[in-house]
This record gives C-alpha cells, sequence and structure tokens, in this order.
C-alpha cells in the first residue's frame, strides 16, 4: 500500500512561518513572485486576471461595490470568488484582499460607522479606539476582507490639508496612544513578540496598516500629497513616534505616502523605506504603495512608467496598487529583473515579506469568509459602541453667554423647539467622506441615526420639535413659541486633495444661518467638521453654546446623550482651533501661539 505524500513544508500549518516563507519562495517562479507583488483593484480582477498572473492582493476603491447597496453577505461572495480563483494557481497562493476601512468597514451598507480619528482623538482614549478596531475586525472578516488600510496615524500640522479628520490630532504623544487600533484589528501580541515582527492573533482579526509613511500631515500649507520641509530630527520627533507604536504592537503592513519629504518623493525615498523603516526600526512585515504611487514618480503622471517601477521597487516598495494597469506593471517588472536594473534579491526580499504577513494572518487554513460573523455586522453592540464613541468625543466650546449662568445641558421638557441646519437631518454629512463612496455623499446613505433623530427618540412626550432644514421667515417670526433651537452646520463630505481649502469657511451659508437663529432665539450650535473651521465673530457673541462634533458617523443618539445631560462632555482638543487662517500653521510649542481655542481645551457642562 503506497503511503500519502507527505505535504509540503508551507502548507504544513504547524511548521514555523519562517521555514514555510522560505519553503514556498524556494518553488515560485519569477512570474508568481511577481505577480504576489502586483495589487489590481476588483473590477479588473477577473478569475483568468488572477489565475494566470498569479495575483497577490485585490482591493476596492472607495465607491467601487458589487453592485449598489451590497450587504457584508454580498460582499463575501464576491472575494470569495477571488479567492477560489487564487487557490486554483498551481501553488494556491490565497490573495489577501484590502479595503478602506477607516472607521468602521464603512464602504459596507449597514456596517456600523464610527467617528472618524480627529474625533477620537478628542477622547484621549486609548482603550475604546482599540475596541473600535476590534468591532472593525469583526465587520470587515464578515464581508471577506483581510486586510484593513488603517489605522492613519499621520501628525496634524495644518487643518487645511483634506485628510485632517484622518489624523488623531496634532500632538505626536496623543497619536502615538491612539495607535491602540492596531491591536483592535490584529489582536495584541504577546509579551516576548518580537517588535516589527507581524502579528495577526486570528481568523477573526484583520492586518493592519500604518499609513502614510512619513510626515504626510506635516506638508507645507497642508496641501495634500505636497512636500514636508524638516529635518531628520524632526521626522524622529514628530512624525515617527507613531509608527514606533505601531510596530511594538506588531503592525503587518505600513503603506508609503504620496508626499514629498524636502522635495524627495516617499514612494522613490530609499533612506527612509529601507534604511529607516526596514532596518533602523527592524519592520518585518511589508510595505505597500499608495494607489497609482508610482504613476506620480514622473510627470506627467504615468509617463517613463519603467524607470518609476524601478525606482520605487528598489527603493523599498514591496506591494505596488497598481491598480489597473497590472500588466504593464508586471512586464516592466520583469525586464526590469531580467535586466538586472531590479535584483532578484529585491524581489525575494520584497515576495518574503508578503508570504510572511500571509502566513501570519492564517489566510493559507481560512483563505475563505466566515459566514457566522455575519450577525456582528451593524450589531447592537457595535452601535453601542459607537454612541460611546460619539458621546466622548464632543467638545463643548462655548456654555452660555454667562460664565455663572451655563446654557446646557437642555431642558428636554421644553415646550416647542427649533432644529435646523444643514446638517441636522443628513447621515451623509454626519458621516464625511470614506463612507459609502470616496469622498462621501449626503442623505440617508446607510443604517443609522442622525441628530435629529436622537432629539425626537430624546426629548419628552410633550415636546413639540419642529424641523426645517433652513428656517423659514415665518418660523423665526414665531420664535416666543420656541424655548431654544439646536443649529447642526458643518462641511460636506469630502477626501484628499478635494479637501484641501485655503478659506476653511463653513459652507452653505451655515454662519448666517446660525447668525439669523441666534439673533431671535437661544442657540447652541453643533458643528459638524472635519477638523477646525473659520468661526466668525458674530457666531462666538450671538450663540449660547457651540459644541464641536466632528464627523460622529451613524450612531447620532450619543450627540442627544451629551446636550440632554444624560453623559457630561468629556472631549478635549486634538488641534488647536485658529482665530483666522492667515494665523496658520499654529504650534503649541512656540512663544507666538494665540489660537482661539488651545490644543487640549473643552468645557463640562456640569456645575463646578
Amino acid at each position: 500500500m503506497v503511503g500519502k505524500e507527505e505535504p509540503c513544508v508551507y502548507q504544513t500549518p504547524d511548521a514555523p512561518v519562517e521555514a514555510r516563507v522560505q519553503d514556498l519562495l524556494s518553488r515560485m517562479t519569477l512570474p508568481e513572485k511577481i505577480g504576489q507583488m502586483t495589487q489590481i483593484e476588483r473590477t479588473v480582477a477577473s478569475p483568468a486576471a488572477i489565475r494566470d498572473f498569479f495575483i497577490g492582493s485585490v482591493l476596492n476603491a472607495g465607491g467601487s461595490a458589487p453592485f449598489e447597496d451590497a450587504k457584508s453577505s454580498d460582499w463575501a461572495d464576491m472575494i470569495d470568488g477571488f479567492q477560489r480563483s487564487a487557490l486554483a494557481s498551481r501553488l494556491g497562493i490565497p490573495i489577501i484582499y484590502g479595503t478602506d476601512a477607516v472607521h468602521g468597514n464603512n464602504n459596507v451598507y449597514g456596517a456600523t460607522v464610527f467617528p472618524h480619528n480627529i474625533a477620537l482623538g478628542a477622547t484621549s482614549d486609548a482603550d475604546l479606539v482599540r475596541r473600535i478596531g476590534a468591532a472593525t475586525a469583526l465587520e470587515a472578516r464578515a464581508s471577506g476582507v483581510h486586510w484593513a488600510f488603517a489605522p492613519c496615524v499621520a501628525v496634524l500640522g495644518d487643518p487645511r490639508w483634506g485628510r485632517s479628520y484622518e489624523c488623531y490630532g496634532e500632538d505626536p504623544g496623543l497619536v502615538s496612544e491612539m495607535t491602540s487600533l492596531v491591536s483592535g484589528l490584529q489582536g495584541e501580541p504577546p509579551v516576548e513578540h518580537p517588535n516589527g515582527y507581524p502579528f495577526v492573533a486570528g481568523s477573526n482579526k484583520v492586518v493592519a496598516c500604518a499609513k502614510h509613511f512619513v510626515g504626510d500631515g506635516g506638508t507645507d500649507k497642508g496641501v495634500n500629497e505636497g512636500n514636508t520641509i524638516a529635518s531628520y530630527e524632526d521626522l524622529e520627533k514628530i512624525h515617527i513616534p507613531p509608527y514606533l507604536k505601531c510596530l511594538a504592537q506588531g503592525v503587518s503592513t505600513v503603506m508609503a505616502s504620496y508626499s514629498s519629504w524636502n522635495g524627495s518623493n516617499l514612494h522613490s525615498n530609499y533612506f527612509l523605506l529601507t534604511e529607516v523603516l526596514k532596518e533602523k526600526l527592524g519592520f518585518k512585515g511589508f510595505i505597500v504603495s499608495d494607489w497609482e504611487g508610482l504613476d506620480r514618480l514622473s510627470d506627467p503622471w504615468g509617463s517613463n512608467y519603467r524607470n518609476c517601477v524601478k525606482t520605487a521597487v528598489n527603493a523599498g516598495i514591496d506591494m505596488v496598487m497598481v491598480p489597473f494597469k497590472y500588466e504593464q506593471f508586471i512586464q516592466d517588472m520583469t525586464d526590469l529583473v531580467e535586466s538586472g536594473e531590479i535584483p532578484m534579491a529585491r524581489v525575494n526580499d520584497a515576495v518574503e515579506r508578503i508570504l510572511r504577513v500571509k502566513f501570519v494572518a492564517g489566510l493559507f487554513e481560512h483563505p475563505l469568509s466566515d459566514r457566522s460573523l455575519l450577525g456582528t455586522v451593524g450589531c447592537k453592540e457595535h452601535r453601542e459602541l459607537g454612541r460611546e464613541a460619539v458621546r466622548k468625543s464632543l467638545v463643548l466650546l462655548k456654555n452660555g453667554k454667562h460664565a455663572d449662568k451655563p446654557f446646557l445641558p437642555l431642558d428636554r421638557n421644553a415646550k416647542r423647539i427649533l432644529v435646523t441646519g444643514t446638517h441636522a437631518d443628513d447621515l451623509g454629512y454626519q458621516c464625511g467622506g470614506w463612507t459609502k463612496t470616496w469622498f462621501g455623499l449626503s442623505g440617508r446613505i446607510t443604517i443609522g441615526t442622525t441628530l435629529l433623530d436622537a432629539i425626537k427618540a430624546a426629548v419628552g412626550d410633550n415636546t413639540e420639535v419642529v424641523y426645517e432644514k433652513t428656517p423659514s421667515k415665518e418660523t423665526l417670526a414665531l420664535n416666543e413659541g420656541f424655548s431654544y433651537a439646536i443649529v447642526a452646520v458643518g462641511e460636506s463630505p469630502y477626501a484628499e486633495t478635494k479637501g484641501d481649502s485655503s478659506e476653511l469657511i463653513i459652507p452653505f451659508n451655515g454662519s448666517d444661518i446660525v447668525t439669523t437663529v441666534a439673533e431671535r432665539i437661544p442657540t447652541l450650535v453643533m458643528l459638524i467638521s472635519g477638523r477646525p473651521v473659520a468661526l466668525e465673530p458674530t457666531i462666538l457673541e450671538k450663540t449660547e453654546a457651540l459644541v464641536a462634533a466632528w464627523l460622529p458617523g451613524t450612531e447620532g443618539q450619543g450627540m442627544a446623550d451629551v446636550i440632554f445631560g444624560d453623559y457630561d462632555f468629556e472631549g478635549k482638543l486634538p488641534v488647536s482651533w485658529f482665530k483666522t487662517v492667515e494665523h496658520l500653521p499654529l504650534n503649541a510649542r512656540t512663544n507666538s501661539y494665540d489660537p482661539l481655542f488651545p490644543l487640549g481645551f473643552g468645557l463640562s457642562s456640569k456645575p463646578v
């Protein structure tokens, strides 16, 4: 009787990870290795492409979904389809599927959408952030996703930057503490776990990605994808510390930044990617490029692509987010390796790192989605967690025109109240960018609770709530009938460069709406924004109370919990609030620091 053939070392779950990596690497052809370095967008991820080109990773762009309002189970069906194509290849190497799950699994209809990072920075609650990471991991794995492109650990230097809300704040120490999201997403490594070595606790966790290495929050004038002018000592003091905390938690991947450091693009910076991150800091996971990051290494973008590939891969990029022209990338990579312009040792190093993460993440043992997790998507426990995060993130900037006469908490049994403003009943505005689509949307874009919904649920049975998106003259003429008004204004959703702003004014005539109401009715302003915005003197003078609510996500009840006094305000400003944009950038460490509200400011609504 012929005995069964022993499995290869790489197919042996109990074998050491490094042995499995080396065994698999030794069996791979050059096309299979280059395929592992290639990440493509889901719309071009045909079974033939994945199988024939040995593709290592698939991702979806913001807003790229199987179809409108696709549920988690629909996503899992799609991703499992991609995975089966990969498993059918010669060596059966699974893909790793990545998505921008940056405040919950925010691409998916019905998922819990947590407050954006700037709001979480206002909580200063590292354990809360860790729990949000754990909830996000469950909801992501339920949809078949293995890899979340989070957290963004940029240290914010200027709120004119369109990615300000992706930052936890302007203080490197605060941002470093908030990297606890990594342990939530991946699980917490044991004490003896080697620093810089990737760690994923099991199939209920996802691979995390610290981004964007490095200095993306410090660009001149806050220009997205701009230039960070700083000494290396400043990088070490301001921008690198959060990465040290991520590496200590076993973060498995790092994404390179679109931005430049003193004129040198990060995607081609050998010193920072290889000498600093990999060699000095000991990072053993893999570095992924940003979306079409290699294209940006030439002017015009995408020209002389072969040289872009050569420069970036030799600088230390391990996996390339192509995302569409993968055949050209693979051809150029093949030519560059065969000509010796990219050393085979560099290819082997990149593939080793990618395989290491795949083995650590358990993808060879658990390649397909776990449908038993579907019940976690938007579950009550996760929504309560989101509500807690909203409560803790609200920053009270003003409470009463006179210190001895606080305006908050509001009387929930008032006879008649006015709720108005562009953001009072708009779930999409409440969630901001990176929600369902890349730039975000307006309206009832998913399942959730708006501020208006929350107010109606919180007030007494005999309280009349009058809602108008824009207050009418007729309604304002009846001002004696209102005990108070709640006006919600703020920014429309945006992401990245489209969010860059040189003026930072409240759009939709927000200041005028506030002033018009506040002149007639005692007014609480709820400011829904991804960063500090320009506050005109009339707003500060005429309103009774002002709350920075940031971008709270789907659980609007958290706002009502605090303004009606069930909980006190706990949030503290994670960023300095400027007086005028001409004063930007503000730096709390300089003698000329003169903010409207300083870093760490936040009032309480409870009597002293």
